[in-house]
Order: C-alpha cells, then sequence, then structure tokens
C-alpha cells in the first residue's frame, strides 16, 4: 500500500510561484526523477508564511532514494523559493476505517 508524505516548512508561496515560473526547466528534471523513483502524486500547498508539499509514493523507501538522489538540485530551487526552515518529511499510511470517500475511493 501507497504512503502520503509531507513536508511544511516556512517560506513565501508566491516567491514559490513566481520562482517555478523561471525554473521550469529544473522543477520537470527533478519531476521526472521522481517519477523515475516512483512518485504517484505530488502537488505544492500554500498558506500564509507556509510551503507544504503532498505526494504519494509506493513506500517510504523510494522517497527516501529520490531525496538522497536528487537533494543538489533540490537545494538550490528551495532556497530560491525563499524557504527558510529544514523541511522535515513526515509519511502518512491511509487507515482502514470503512468510511472512505472521494479520491477514487
Amino acid at each position: 500500500m501507497s504512503v502520503i508524505m509531507t513536508f511544511s516548512a516556512d517560506g513565501d508561496p508566491a516567491e514559490l510561484e513566481r520562482m517555478a515560473g523561471e525554473h521550469q526547466a529544473e522543477l520537470q528534471e527533478i519531476k521526472e526523477a521522481a517519477i523515475g523513483r516512483g512518485l504517484i502524486a505530488h502537488r505544492f500547498y500554500g498558506s500564509e508564511g507556509q510551503i507544504m508539499v503532498l505526494d504519494e509514493w509506493p513506500d517510504e523507501q523510494s522517497f527516501q532514494e529520490f531525496f538522497a538522489h536528487m537533494q543538489p538540485q533540490i537545494q538550490p530551487i528551495m532556497e530560491a523559493a525563499g524557504i527558510t526552515s529544514e523541511p522535515r518529511p513526515v509519511f502518512w499510511r491511509k487507515l482502514d476505517t470503512g468510511d472512505d470517500y472521494g479520491w477514487g475511493a
């Protein structure tokens, strides 16, 4: 069963969007590397002073291998996006509660 990985960090969501517009090639390269290591889904979200990544991976190890491999490419983009705190990934497993709704339940 897949896992959801989230991480949040202090940063400016508008700056991330601006930076993403200027660095599409680098972001696409990172995304393709992630897909090659098993990425199922990926989104960025923003709130006042916060940036969050929400990914779905086959397992925690797949993400860890991707992140270790791509860290040299990811770090400068995070800095350019104004991320000011160290993100810490959290892995979530789906609980079987019998009341699923949406997302292809």
